[in-house]
C-alpha cells in the first residue's frame, strides 16, 4: 500500500523544518475554524464591513441645498404677502364702509364736504348731522366690531373649535343676563349697567371654565358646558322680560337684539378708552397662541406655560366680548363668523386675529347700514342684520360636522 508523505498538501514557502498538520476533513455543511479564524479572518471582516450598507445621513448637494432653501423662503414670502394684500383690502373695505355710513342717509354728504367736517371745517346741518348723530354711531359700529371679530378669532383659536365664540358657549349670555337684571330689577343704567354686563361676562367665563375643568380645559367640554350655561341663562333672560313692564321689557329686548340706535359719544368713549388697553394687552398674550394651536404636549415643551396662557387669553376675549356687549348689546354672530371669513381670504391656517378683526368691523358697519335703510320708515337693530348672515352659517356649520362626524 503506498504511503502519502507527511509533508503532502503543505505549503510551499513554509519552514521545512516545521511540522506539517494534517488538515482535518470537516463533514458536510459544517463551518470549519478556518472560515472565520484562518490568516486572513481580518481582511474578510474589512472587507464585508466595506461591502455592509451605512446608516449615515447623507448631505444634500450643496446646489439642491440652496434651492431647497429657495423654494421655501419663496413660500414664505407668499404667504406673507397674500396675507398683506388681503389685510390691505380688508381695510380699504372698511375704510369705505365707515364713509358711507358717515355721508350718506336722508341728507347725503358730499365726499369733499365729508372731509372738511371731519378735519374741523364745515358748519349748519351737515356738520351737526355728521359729528352728532352718524359719527358716533359710525365709530361705535367700528369698535364693536373689532372687539367682537377679535374675541371670536381668540376663542376659536385656543379652543381648536368653529363653535367656541363667545355669543355661544354663553360669554354674551352672562352679560346679557346681568344687564337685563340690572336694568329691569335696579334701574340701572349708564357706566353703571355697562360694568354689570362686563362683570356678568367675566362670571359667566369664570363658571364655564371651573365646571370645564377636568385636569385641564378641553375644547368640546367647554364648548357643551357654554351651551348650557347659555341655556339656563336664556330662561333669566325670559323671567326678566316676562316679569317687568311691556315698557321696560321692550327697551330691553331691542337691547337684547344688539342695537346702535340711540347710540352716542357716551357709549363710545368708555368702549374706546377699553380697546385702548385690551388691543395691545391681547396682542402681547397672542405670542404664544400660535405655540398652543400645536396642543398642550407641544406648547409645554416649548416652554410655554400652558394653563396661565390659556387663561390669559380666556381672560382678553372675555373682556373684549363683554365691552362690546356693555356698548351695544349681544349684537349676534359677529364673533362667530369672522375669524372663518378671514381664515378662509387667507392662505395659511394661522390665528388671523387682525384680518378676523377687521371682517368683524365690516359686517357691523355693513349690517348696521341695512338695518337703517333697507325698510324705509323702520330702523332695525343692527343684531337683525347679522343674525341674517349668521344663522344660515351655524347651521351649515353644524350639519357639515354631523357629516364628518357620522362618516358620511
Amino acid at each position: 500500500m503506498r504511503e502519502t508523505p507527511a509533508n503532502l498538501g503543505a505549503d510551499p514557502g513554509a519552514d521545512p523544518g516545521a511540522t506539517a498538520r494534517p488538515a482535518a476533513v470537516a463533514p458536510a455543511g459544517a463551518v470549519t475554524l478556518a472560515a472565520w479564524s484562518g490568516p486572513d479572518s481580518g481582511a474578510d471582516r474589512r472587507a464585508d464591513r466595506d461591502a455592509a450598507p451605512t446608516r449615515t445621513a447623507h448631505r444634500l448637494h450643496p446646489a439642491d441645498e440652496a434651492a431647497a432653501v429657495a423654494t421655501i423662503r419663496g413660500a414664505r414670502l407668499r404667504v406673507r404677502a397674500r396675507t398683506t394684500a388681503v389685510v390691505l383690502v380688508l381695510a380699504a373695505a372698511v375704510t369705505a364702509a365707515f364713509a358711507l355710513a358717515v355721508g350718506y342717509g336722508d341728507m347725503v354728504v358730499p365726499l369733499p364736504d365729508l372731509i372738511a367736517i371731519l378735519t374741523g371745517g364745515g358748519s349748519g346741518g351737515p356738520r351737526f348731522v355728521v359729528m352728532e348723530l352718524r359719527l358716533p354711531r359710525a365709530l361705535l359700529a367700528l369698535t364693536v366690531g373689532i372687539a367682537f371679530g377679535l374675541a371670536g378669532a381668540v376663542f376659536q383659536t385656543l379652543l381648536r373649535n368653529p363653535l367656541a365664540s363667545p355669543d355661544v358657549i354663553g360669554i354674551s349670555a352672562g352679560a346679557s343676563a346681568t344687564a337685563v337684571t340690572a336694568t329691569l330689577t335696579f334701574g340701572v343704567s349708564g357706566f353703571a349697567l355697562s360694568l354689570s354686563a362686563l362683570g356678568g361676562a367675566f362670571v359667566t367665563a369664570a363658571l364655564i371654565y371651573g365646571l370645564a375643568w377636568r385636569q385641564g380645559v378641553s375644547g368640546y367640554r367647554l364648548v357643551l358646558v357654554g351651551i348650557g350655561i347659555a341655556a339656563g341663562l336664556a330662561s333669566v333672560i325670559s323671567y326678566q322680560l316676562t316679569s317687568s313692564r311691556v315698557t321696560e321689557a321692550q327697551s330691553a329686548l331691542v337691547w337684547l337684539t344688539g342695537s346702535l340706535n340711540g347710540r352716542s359719544w357716551n357709549q363710545f368713549v368708555p368702549l374706546a378708552i377699553s380697546l385702548a388697553v385690551l388691543l395691545p394687552l391681547t396682542a402681547l398674550v397672542a405670542s404664544r397662541l400660535r405655540a398652543l394651536q400645536l396642543g398642550d404636549d407641544a406648547a409645554g415643551g416649548l416652554g410655554v406655560r400652558v394653563e396661565a396662557a390659556r387663561l390669559a387669553l380666556i381672560a382678553c376675549g372675555v373682556a373684549l366680548a363683554g365691552v362690546a356687549t356693555a356698548a351695544a348689546g349681544p349684537v349676534a354672530f359677529v364673533a362667530f363668523v369672522s375669524a372663518p371669513i378671514a381664515r378662509r381670504l387667507l392662505p395659511g391656517r394661522g390665528a388671523a386675529l387682525v384680518p378676523a378683526a377687521l371682517v368683524g368691523a365690516l359686517i357691523v358697519l355693513l349690517a348696521d347700514f341695512a338695518a337703517q335703510h333697507l325698510i324705509s320708515s323702520v330702523q332695525l337693530p343692527v343684531g337683525v342684520a347679522t343674525s341674517i348672515i349668521g344663522a344660515p352659517y351655524l347651521l351649515w356649520l353644524l350639519a357639515r360636522n354631523n357629516k364628518e362626524g357620522s362618516g358620511g
